[in-house]
């Protein structure tokens, strides 16, 4: 393995699988999400344990508002209740919680406990987890280009000021390293408008796990095998 992959800093998790986990069982979807949210404590555990930097968790997409009111309505709910419980429990671990994505699509009381959740949490050092909610990679690229169309039109800056860097600025992810891996659950293998932009030499890996039965052991042989790939960022294959 090369040296630029020594170390695993961040991994993406797309958490697909919770309504299908519920109607296996004869369940209502709101049941199966609740068990996800319970899968999302002892991940963050884990991934804790792993000394890992980053981990970025795929909760609430764009397309998601496309779902019946009423499911809609209990996953704002359930968010209500995680915020409030479960991701203090994170703060007093020492876990920094950022949250990316389309705000103003948010129910008001929620994006209240989510800034305060950021802002009490800022100093903490142990590991970044960072939720997406509401969150889809199109609208966030297209809204970092329109800030830079917007600074071009100031002159703030020229178009040729415009590299790369100065691109990932302008995304929710800024300051924030690309994943090394991402897990996608559920046996699916798209990406869903999920971190386009970021996942460009990240490594990909599909379970047929559903979300909320995914647990600390497959995450670490994940990690395990993640360890045995050379990632050669378009380099040739080390002799």
């Amino acid at each position: 393995m090369s040296k630029e992959t020594d170390k695993l800093k961040h991994i993406a998790i797309i958490m697909d699988g919770n309504g299908r986990w519920a109607k296996k069982r004869g369940l209502p979807r709101t049941v199966g999400h609740k068990k996800g949210a319970e899968t999302v404590k002892e991940i963050c555990k884990a991934a804790e344990k792993t000394g890992l930097e980053y981990l970025t968790l795929y909760a609430f997409s764009t397309e998601n508002w496309k779902r019946s009111q009423e499911e809609v309505d209990s996953l704002m709910d359930l968010l209500r209740q995680y915020l409030q419980s479960d991701l203090k429990e994170l703060q007093d671990r020492g876990v920094k919680i950022r949250f990316i994505g389309e705000r103003s699509m948010l129910p008001a009381d929620i994006v209240e406990k989510m800034e305060n959740l950021e802002a009490a949490t800022k100093d903490n050092e142990k590991m970044t987890l960072c939720i997406a909610l509401s969150y889809g990679s199109r609208q966030e690229i297209l809204h970092a280009a329109r800030r830079l169309s917007e600074l071009a039109v100031r002159g703030d800056i020229a178009p040729s000021d415009i590299d790369e860097k100065l691109f990932s600025d302008m995304l929710y992810t800024k300051d924030i390293p690309d994943p090394d891996i991402l897990i996608r659950t559920s046996g699916e293998q798209r990406i869903s408008n999920y971190l386009l932009w970021q996942l460009a030499y990240t490594e990909f890996f599909f379970t047929e796990t559903l979300w909320p039965d995914f647990n600390e052991k497959q995450l670490l042989e994940i990690i395990d095998s993640y360890k045995t790939r050379e990632r050669r960022y378009g380099k040739i294959e080390a002799e």
